[in-house]
């Protein structure tokens, strides 16, 4: 995901710091929040109640407590004053002190924050470190977010300015000029099989990623790496197949994949084979959405529906 050339967009920039500051607004509004009772009077209907209501509610109702503590169900109730988070915080001011933006559009950008919105905090698992990243953490604010990323230099660079980020180094074995065969390999009935991707005989399967990912169930992924734009990358074919794999395989529920440049082949063809047609949910302009459930149970629930 690391960019290939800076991008300077204001509006995507004011774009994005509005989504920190509506997260803000929410986290803000869910502590205050307090909702009442629904035994507390009205105030307003109390006024409007006739003389003969009122006299009856008098006869049922105990009498009010002493003068030493008043009676008074429609007193407000005052909002304790929340500190905003430090990694919120942190977010906007880089975002809003910086020219330099993430490489997603705000439309396509805004197909995965719906989803992070409802979800939040949650685990999410981002193939690709890049500009946006810092974005995507401070989104999933609460919950647990992983980058992987196949350039060490690359990490290192963006960890001197985000040191709390959690990302680590993989090592693709894939060349993308071998995305026919594997395409043709991924066919058999091995890439069928749902297990933990340690262990499957699919030679798309990624074996070598930190057992951090092996060991949580994601609830969103984002596919937008490896690098996958000339022959001798590694390409997202490993990726995106592990990506439902992991996702057929957790113990319930189900995963929100996306995966970015589906305008070129690989992405294209790999996320509509691996990923099924069946699941897919949506698409804007370079960015793709499936949601896929979990295969533990029922067993006999085929690969694609």
């Amino acid at each position: 995901m690391r960019p290939s050339k800076t991008q300077a967009s204001i509006s995507l920039k004011l774009i994005l710091i509005c989504f920190l500051c509506l997260l803000l607004h929410l986290l803000v509004f869910k502590s205050n929040f307090t909702p009442f009772k629904e035994n507390h009077p009205s105030p307003i209907l109390e006024t409007h109640e006739s003389n003969s209501r009122t006299t009856q509610l008098s006869k049922e109702q105990p009498p009010p407590p002493s003068s030493s503590s008043p009676y008074c169900p429609s007193q407000p109730i005052t909002p304790t004053p929340t500190k905003t988070p430090a990694f919120i915080a942190q977010a906007l001011l880089h975002y809003a002190t910086t020219n330099i933006t993430p490489q997603q559009t705000f439309n396509e950008i805004s197909v995965s924050m719906r989803v992070l919105q409802k979800k939040a905090p949650c685990n999410f698992l981002v193939f690709g470190l890049g500009y946006d990243s810092f974005m995507w953490a401070a989104l999933n604010h609460g919950g647990r977010t992983i980058f992987l990323e196949e350039d060490q230099s690359w990490i290192e660079q963006i960890k001197k300015k985000h040191p709390t980020l959690e990302s680590y180094y993989v090592v693709y074995g894939t060349k993308l000029h071998q995305a026919d065969e594997l395409m043709e390999i991924g066919m058999g009935e091995d890439y069928k099989i749902v297990v933990d991707p340690r262990v499957s005989k699919c030679k798309l399967s990624l074996k070598g990623l930190p057992n951090e990912v092996y060991n949580v169930e994601w609830d969103i992924i984002m596919v937008d790496a490896p690098t996958g734009y000339h022959d001798e990358a590694p390409g997202r074919m490993g990726a995106i197949y592990t990506a439902g794999l992991m996702a057929r395989n957790r113990e319930d529920g189900e995963t929100d994949v996306f995966v970015h440049d589906v305008d070129r082949v690989v992405e294209d063809k790999f996320s509509k084979a691996f990923l099924c047609e069946g699941y897919f949910r949506k698409e804007e302009e370079k960015i793709r959405h499936f949601t896929i459930p979990s295969h533990r149970n029922p067993s006999e629930r085929p690969f694609c529906p």
